[in-house]
Parts: C-alpha cells; sequence; structure tokens
C-alpha cells in the first residue's frame, strides 16, 4: 500500500524561516504528526531579503542562497522524521514551497529559490517543488495557491467560509456553499510590519503589535497607502515584496512622522485593506476564519475583529489546524495531487485558461 505521509515545508514573504508539517492523509480528519519551526540563520534570512530585488551577480548569489535554503529545508526534515520517529522511506514525498524572489505573472515568469534535486538527496525523499509556474504559464496568477486546500480542509455545504491567511502577503479565500472558490492576494500583511520594526528596533516582527500599541494611526499616510492603484483591481490577482516592500512605504513617509505611529498605521493598513476586501468580494461570507503568522498579532486581530463587528473571526485552530501549519499543510497537499496526477489549480482563483497538475518531481 503506498504511503499516505507526507512532509510540507514554507517559508513565506516574511522570510522568517520555514514551517514543517508531517500530516497523514490517511485520517479524516487530517492527522499531523509532528510540525515544527527553523528559524534561518541571519545572513541567509538577510541574503534572501537582498535577493528580492536587482542587484550584482545575482545568478550566482542566487544558486548558493537556494543551497543553503535547502540545507535549512533538510534540517527541518530531518527534526520531523526524528519527533515522528519514522525512517525517509516512509515519506512519499515533500511538498517544497522554495524562497520566492520575483513575481512577475504579467510578464509571463514566477522565480522561487530552490534546488529540489539537493534537498532530495540530502533527505532520500521524493520532493515535488515548482507548483507556480505551470499556472503561470497557462495565463495565470500562479497564486494563491492555498484556496484549493482550504476548500478541502475547511469547505462547507451548509456555510459560506472565507478565509484570510496573515502571511507576509495577505491572501483571501472565498469558500460559498454553491459555487466556485475564489481566492486573491488583499495586499500586505506582515511584510511591512516586520521590516519597519526591524529596522526601528531591531526585532524581526512586533509581537503581539505592541510597539505599533504605542503610536497612533496617521489618517492622511494611511489614505494614501489604500490609494494604492492594486487594492482597487479586481481579481484575478497576485503580489509581493518586490511590490510591497520599504520603499514603497517610504515613497509616502514625511520626516516628521514617529517611527511608532508609521508602525500603527500599517497596522491599520492591513485591517482596512483586508476586511475592504472581505466585504466587497467575500460579502456573504457569514464565517470568517484567520491563519498565518498574523493571527498572532493581538492588535492586528483586535482592529481586523472592530471593523468585521458583528461578525466573528475565528482562528482555523477552531477548525482543527494550527494557525501557522495551514501552509506547509497545503504544501503536502499538493505534492500528493502532483504525485497522483490530479488538477490542484483553479482557475476561479489564479485566471489561468484551465486546471493543470502542478508542480515538479524529483524522486528520491
Amino acid at each position: 500500500m503506498a504511503s499516505e505521509l507526507y512532509i510540507g515545508l514554507m517559508s513565506g514573504t516574511s522570510i522568517d524561516g520555514v514551517d514543517a508539517v508531517l500530516a497523514d492523509f490517511r485520517s479524516k480528519p487530517l492527522a499531523r504528526l509532528a510540525a515544527l519551526h527553523l528559524s534561518f540563520p541571519p545572513a541567509l534570512r538577510d541574503e534572501l531579503a537582498a535577493l528580492q530585488r536587482p542587484g550584482g551577480n545575482e545568478i550566482h548569489r542566487g544558486a548558493l542562497a537556494a543551497n543553503s535554503l535547502m540545507d535549512c529545508f533538510a534540517g527541518a526534515v530531518h527534526a520531523l522524521l526524528t519527533t515522528a520517529k519514522l525512517p525517509p522511506h516512509a515519506v512519499a514525498a515533500i511538498g517544497v514551497h522554495g524562497q520566492t524572489i520575483r513575481h512577475r505573472p504579467e510578464l509571463g515568469y514566477t522565480v522561487q529559490l530552490a534546488n529540489p534535486a539537493r534537498l532530495a538527496e540530502e533527505t532520500e525523499i521524493t520532493v515535488v517543488a515548482d507548483f507556480r509556474s505551470r499556472d503561470v504559464a497557462a495565463g495565470g496568477q500562479g497564486a494563491p495557491l492555498v484556496p484549493a486546500f482550504h476548500a478541502m480542509v475547511f469547505g462547507s455545504a451548509d456555510a459560506h467560509r472565507a478565509v484570510v491567511n496573515l502571511g507576509g502577503i495577505a491572501n483571501v479565500t472565498d469558500l460559498p456553499p454553491n459555487g466556485p472558490v475564489r481566492g486573491f492576494d488583499a495586499g500586505p500583511g506582515n511584510t511591512l510590519l516586520d521590516a519597519w520594526c526591524e529596522r526601528h528596533t531591531g526585532k524581526p516582527f512586533d509581537r503581539d503589535g505592541a510597539w505599533a500599541s504605542t503610536g497612533n494611526t496617521i489618517g492622511g499616510l494611511v489614505s494614501a497607502l489604500e490609494a494604492d492603484p492594486y487594492f482597487k483591481l479586481p481579481p484575478p490577482k497576485s503580489t509581493g515584496r518586490d511590490y510591497f516592500n520599504l520603499e514603497w512605504l517610504e515613497r509616502h513617509l514625511k520626516p516628521t512622522y514617529a517611527p511608532a505611529d508609521v508602525q500603527r498605521t500599517l497596522v491599520a493598513l492591513t485591517a482596512r485593506t483586508v476586511v475592504g476586501a472581505l466585504d466587497q468580494l467575500c460579502s456573504g461570507a457569514a464565517e470568517l476564519l484567520v491563519c498565518g503568522g498574523g493571527a498572532n498579532n493581538a492588535l492586528l486581530i483586535q482592529e481586523m475583529e472592530k471593523r468585521l463587528a458583528p461578525r466573528p473571526l475565528r482562528t482555523t485552530a477552531e477548525y482543527g489546524v494550527p494557525v501557522n501549519e495551514v501552509e506547509a499543510l497545503a504544501f503536502a497537499w499538493l505534492a500528493r495531487e502532483t504525485l497522483a496526477g490530479r488538477t490542484s489549480s483553479l482557475p476561479s482563483v489564479t485566471g489561468a485558461r484551465g486546471e493543470r497538475v502542478l508542480g515538479a518531481i524529483y524522486p528520491a
């Protein structure tokens, strides 16, 4: 009997580290046998951030960074196997997203740093990678890819739900009970919050929004940021930190703005744009679920709850999946669909010409 154990590895636009999950797809509901977060070494994190922008010797630097990234991923895989007390051959495959450094679907390409062959050699497990490029080749955005997984895990025949993933970029999945699944990137989630916090405090993120809580929202600034044309684009649409970055923010700043006030304003921006997208594009959703690192930011959640009231905002943990594991589980599931030869893209989300089998396979 073929193994139904899969590992998902996800490093998102926050570039803080890898989320790793070992899942058993034989059970209903889905069983998570082990999970962990492994932070990136500072040098690798800095290089991955630098590669988001054009620079010298990019091909060489990108190749070395991809190798280091795979070494981190391999360490996460070995830790999972040790925790679960399993040998490598017990696992059917690893689904690995890689690290996005460019995302330009309007020009027909998306680039995720990875060296799947190296990961397959180091783990002795089949690796499935490069999930986005086939959808882009078919005319789609190549993102977000998680709505199909959201539909499988959180979809309901009796309730209209929407899922908000507050990663570096915030994306939304609409799950109507009698209609097509839809999804799109709403805009910045944590990426601006983390970058601004690190610049001014030296900390990689603002835990619980504590620093932002000491500031005040700058009305003129949040209005100027919210006026960016991206927020008015209709789906399908996707974006990344090559668009929403500190350079984008700095174009709107004045020397008189206090750093803590800017941080508080960025919290308001994420809350306003995400809730605005829910109101405009998922207006029938009565059950709202949140996941991703931003779900741990108490101030951001409070701001969203205020704007969503009286609709309640719940975490995916209340539906059986911890907030920091959803995306990694999604890539484990995507790897499973690839090995089975099943399509896992959603044209209703990405705008592609049709459904496609996603991913490239690197056998153990």
